[in-house]
């Protein structure tokens, strides 16, 4: 892939939606903001890591906010573009290269309409390898590095500057900007030098929402691409199951609620996902059976396409699964971040695989 098209899109959409874990806002959003960029601007360049200048710019660009609002609050070009012009006129040197933020939903395509529009490439790789809710919640934090400074703007074309200590105070900053623009914006931080992106990224990851996404759009049997996914992530799937109940709210800039599951297929049990803009939590009959960081995805039973927090309806009938997350976040500093405690609850994380093993041998 060196040059994302208009069908590189379509499955980036759909695989970015898998690996963002319920959040990352809405695929089809991004997908349809990308392909006008590139219709507009011309193809994007892709480069991997190893291509990846040692001494380039290299700025991640992304929506902060809650997945709800998202659908009624579209962002616009200019909301996209500003914080990079203005970390621009900041940092006084061009940006060479856009980055994802996090490999999920509309944030895996946000970042191609600021390099379409800034005529630069777009590299091969995230800062997270999921979606996750909070600023400091990125390989760049675990590596220690700084986020400052931090630029915002919203589509009314209101836009700040911060430079908060430290990614936590990244997220706190940032976060009630949000809240007070409306529930969503858009963000640069960690604006980071080739040297130190390849030190702390996940690579490859559009390449792979690329290739999840081809194997969910091209095969005509859902249950076998679903399948087919699973074995190229190491994942498993956890259950088949109907909505039953449904409870979200929007609270500090967040998407947060639960749902709960009723087995199909001859399954009685019930089970349950905790989620905060991204599914972090599945239960079977109240044990944990999948837990923050390792990645949760529900995928809609018909079509094998994932489904985001913002979407689930009561009666939608759906195919659970999960995949381990990556090593970086299996540190302790990584489980501190984003691991199930951080989140207020109350489980110790255990690895998907471990989890998995253990649920298989009390069935």
């Amino acid at each position: 892939m060196k040059y994302l098209t208009e069908e590189s899109i379509e499955n980036i959409a759909t695989g970015a939606a898998v690996l963002g874990t319920g959040g990352g806002g809405d695929p089809y959003i991004g997908k349809l903001l990308a392909k006008e960029a590139i219709k507009k601007y011309g193809p994007v360049k892709v480069i991997t890591m190893d291509e990846l200048d040692d001494e380039a710019l290299v700025v991640p660009v992304s929506g902060m906010g809650a997945p709800t609002v998202t659908i009624e609050k579209l962002s616009t070009e200019e909301e996209i573009i500003k914080p990079v012009n203005k970390l621009e006129e900041i940092l006084g040197k061009k940006v060479d290269v856009i980055i994802p933020i996090e490999i999920g939903g509309t944030n895996s395509l946000v970042p191609v309409v600021a390099a379409a529009k800034k005529g630069v490439p777009i590299l091969d790789a995230d800062a997270i390898g999921r979606a996750f809710p909070e600023a400091q919640m990125v390989t760049f934090y675990l590596e220690g590095y700084d986020s400052s400074p931090v630029t915002i703007a919203d589509e009314k074309g209101n836009c700040a500057v911060i430079y908060p200590i430290n990614g936590i105070w990244s997220e706190r900053l940032a976060r009630a900007l949000t809240v007070e623009m409306g529930g969503k914006m858009t963000i640069c931080d960690y604006s980071l030098s080739g040297e130190q992106v390849k030190k702390a990224a996940i690579k490859g990851t559009l390449t792979l929402a690329e290739e999840i996404g081809s194997i969910l759009n091209l095969m005509k049997d859902s249950k076998e691409a679903i399948d087919s996914m699973i074995d190229k992530l190491d994942g498993f799937k956890l259950f088949e199951a109907k909505v039953i109940d449904i409870k979200r709210k929007l609270s500090g800039g967040f998407t947060k609620g639960f749902v709960e599951f009723k087995g199909i297929n001859n399954d009685e049990s019930k089970y349950s996902i905790l989620f905060q803009n991204e599914y972090l939590i599945a239960k079977k009959n109240k044990k944990t059976i999948c837990t923050t960081p390792d990645l949760i995805s529900i995928l809609d039973y018909e079509t094998g396409k994932a489904v985001t927090t913002d979407k689930l309806k009561y009666g939608m009938r759906v195919i659970c699964v999960s995949f381990p997350c990556n090593d970086k976040w299996r540190t302790k500093k990584g489980i501190e971040t984003a691991g199930p405690k951080y989140f207020g609850y109350e489980e110790e994380y255990v690895p998907v695989e471990k989890l998995y093993n253990k649920f298989i041998e009390e069935e």
